[in-house]
């Protein structure tokens, strides 16, 4: 009787423990997972925030001769880092993996020229904007049948695969001007070198980011017509984390309060900032 009263005794202290042990690793999956709900506690207990880019779209995130990224994107989220008192990881993906990845717990934020939609805001959360581009049509400097996106009826459209310029095309303009031919590209160098063969008749994007690429591969391109729309890109991070949100957007406010903004901008595009 008494070796079944102990071993009854045993067997519960046991379970005790085991639960004990299973509390444990359950706080520490939840301090230290993709599902932690105070993102930016977790950053901050790390002391690094995982940044997505594309790291192939000069000159706003791009891989620089040291082998580190470098660009106008990357030194705002360094600065945005810098003044959250943590340090910047930087990961390269395709845009169009860069949401998904983002929703997975791939990346804290994305800061890759990511335009705020309302598509996307249904997948992601939002900082205030951190630049306005505007957006022409680019064709080769010696076409003259397309000045505008008017002309792009049967024509053959490059653009960047799960962009916003992607969803311009099909969803707003080619109802309006006529059916046209979509090709998508991952990256926007490849979709000049199409050009430039001949390969496709324009594409859609800002002259920011065409530029250094033009002026380091000598195409022969152009810009035509007036601006097709003024895109705003923000920080994104995963849905319901205000905080993150409010810190990125004090991080912001403060760079352009202070004069630093100013300096970043200039840095990559040689003139001040459109006044706001």
């Amino acid at each position: 009787m008494r070796k079944a009263k102990w071993l009854i005794s045993f067997v519960a202290v046991a379970v005790l423990i085991l639960s004990a042990c299973g509390s444990m690793g359950a706080k520490k999956d939840v301090n230290h997972g993709n599902n932690y709900t105070d993102q930016l506690q977790n950053i901050q207990d790390h002391g690094e925030m995982t940044i997505g880019i594309m790291g192939t779209y000069a000159p706003y995130n791009f891989m620089g001769k040291d082998h580190q990224y470098t660009g106008f994107d990357v030194d705002i989220a360094k600065e945005i880092a810098k003044r959250m008192n943590v340090k910047a990881k930087f990961v390269a993906q395709d845009f169009s993996g860069l949401i998904p990845g983002l929703q997975k717990g791939k990346f804290d934020a994305l800061v890759s020229q990511v335009t705020i939609t309302d598509e996307r805001k249904r997948a992601s959360d939002f900082s205030d904007p951190y630049i306005t581009n505007e957006v022409k049509a680019i064709v080769k400097a010696d076409n003259t049948n397309i000045k505008s996106v008017n002309d792009f009826k049967g024509k053959t459209i490059g653009v960047g695969l799960g962009t916003n310029d992607e969803t311009y095309l099909r969803n707003d303009l080619m109802p309006k001007v006529g059916d046209f031919k979509i090709n998508t590209y991952d990256d926007v160098i490849t979709t000049l070198k199409d050009l430039d063969a001949g390969r496709i008749d324009a594409t859609v994007n800002n002259v920011y980011a065409l530029k250094p690429i033009v002026e380091k591969n000598g195409f022969k391109i152009k810009a035509v017509g007036n601006a097709i729309k003024a895109d705003k890109a923000a920080v994104a991070v995963k849905k319901g984390n205000p905080k993150l949100v409010k810190a990125i957007n004090k991080a912001i406010e403060d760079m352009k309060n202070d004069g630093t903004y100013k300096k970043i901008f200039v840095k990559w595009f040689g003139e001040e900032p459109p006044a706001e």
